[in-house]
């Protein structure tokens, strides 16, 4: 069964403000939903955090006596401290906006701008010349004119150097640092050659 509806309606001022309402709400309830997700994945990243002692444990660190031990060892340490190399490499990328003051002003320029069209568009719509521009598009121009002054800033240079710094310390630590296991094992192989 088909039911056809025509004419002209008009909804009243009461409606849109339901209307207004729910899209309020399922804004928020999305938002909650992405924060939610966010949460979960911080607080399995926060559990999976092994003791800083241990991360930096100088007793630990041993040269390999040859190549092939390193790639395991690598590969267990990554594995082991995923975490922890997590906020190393976060502790770089924050060591590096904070040396380079410019950057730093390009960042809060951008984020400045992102803020004040968050305010301007609870109020009203943006439009230019009649049409409305949505939000998206609004961010998407702040972020062309961003470009420029993060290119100036030097964005791109800090963007290889953490991750440079970032693989560099990481692959350092994870091929030095022994587990007991590993350090059983090579001993357990050196009584078996002998």
């Amino acid at each position: 069964m088909d039911i056809v509806i025509t004419g002209n309606y008009k909804f009243s001022r009461y409606m849109s403000n339901i209307e207004m309402y729910f899209l309020f709400h399922f804004r928020i309830m999305s938002l909650t939903l992405s924060n939610t997700s966010a949460r979960e994945w911080l607080s399995r990243t926060r559990e999976g955090i092994k003791p800083w002692g241990e991360f930096i444990s100088t007793s630990k660190f041993k040269v390999p006596k040859s190549i092939t031990p390193v790639p395991k060892r690598i590969v267990k340490n990554i594995e082991h401290f995923q975490s922890n190399y997590l906020f190393v490499f976060l502790g770089l990328v924050l060591f590096c906006v904070l040396t380079s003051p410019l950057l730093l002003v390009a960042i809060a320029a951008c984020l400045g701008a992102c803020y004040i069209i968050n305010i301007k568009n609870q109020e009203k719509k943006l439009s230019i010349m009649g049409k409305e521009l949505s939000v998206s598009q609004q961010y998407g121009a702040v972020g062309l004119c961003s470009f420029p002054l993060f290119w100036l800033a030097g964005a791109g240079s800090a963007v290889f150097w953490i991750i440079g710094a970032s693989f560099f310390v990481i692959m350092l630590h994870a091929s030095f640092y022994t587990h007991t296991e590993e350090g059983e094992e090579v001993d357990l192989v050196m009584d078996e050659v002998v």
